[in-house]
């Protein structure tokens, strides 16, 4: 490594991922604390969104560099998807329930625990390894990449759609066009 990692560079990847972990947590938190029904959907609807954003931005541009530089980078991915795909799967329950439903709680709740799972892994066992696999230039890079594919990635779950970094760059961004039209034309609120 030829830089020390910086843990307030804004561009980092791991600083990038580890705030998004905050506030998706942060975004679902919140649903038990109000009891109108609009804005538990609100903040289901935006919470769900950016989980899928930060998603598809570790598959397109995270995931291939772990797989290919970190010692069982590939077991390693192979488990994170696994665990996107519990996401998935969770939060397509969720997008099913009315948020009047007793159910929608648990189902949030339920998306909360493997959330805050999957961001445990992350933080606590493989950023540190990217720390250490990759100078402060090239984790800046994939910040960036990341940051853009954000911008671009679908905002709805999609249980169907592969994990994969090719599906991703080729199809994702027109799920993505697609979710945002879906989202304005219904007034779904996908923004925090």
């Amino acid at each position: 490594m030829t830089e020390s990692h910086d843990p307030n560079n804004s561009s980092d990847v791991t600083v990038i991922l580890t705030i998004d972990h905050r506030e998706m947590l942060e975004l679902f938190g919140r649903i038990h604390t109000t009891t109108d029904p609009e804005e538990r959907r609100d903040l289901a609807d935006a919470g769900t969104a950016e989980v899928m954003r930060h998603s598809v931005a570790e598959e397109m541009f995270v995931y291939p560099e772990m797989e290919k530089h970190l010692p069982n980078g590939s077991e390693e991915v192979e488990h994170d998807k696994k665990e996107h795909d519990e996401l998935v799967q969770a939060m397509k329950k969720l997008e099913g329930l009315e948020a009047t439903d007793p159910a929608f709680l648990d189902q949030v709740s339920e998306v909360e625990k493997l959330l805050d799972h999957h961001a445990h892994d992350e933080e606590d066992e493989q950023f540190p390894k990217l720390r250490q696999h990759f100078d402060q230039d090239k984790l800046n890079e994939m910040g960036e990449k990341v940051q853009q594919a954000k911008k671009v990635a679908p905002t709805r779950p999609h249980p169907s759609a592969p994990h994969s970094e090719l599906f991703h760059k080729t199809v994702g961004a027109g799920v993505g066009m697609v979710d945002r039209l879906r989202d304005k034309l219904m007034g779904r609120e996908t923004n925090s």
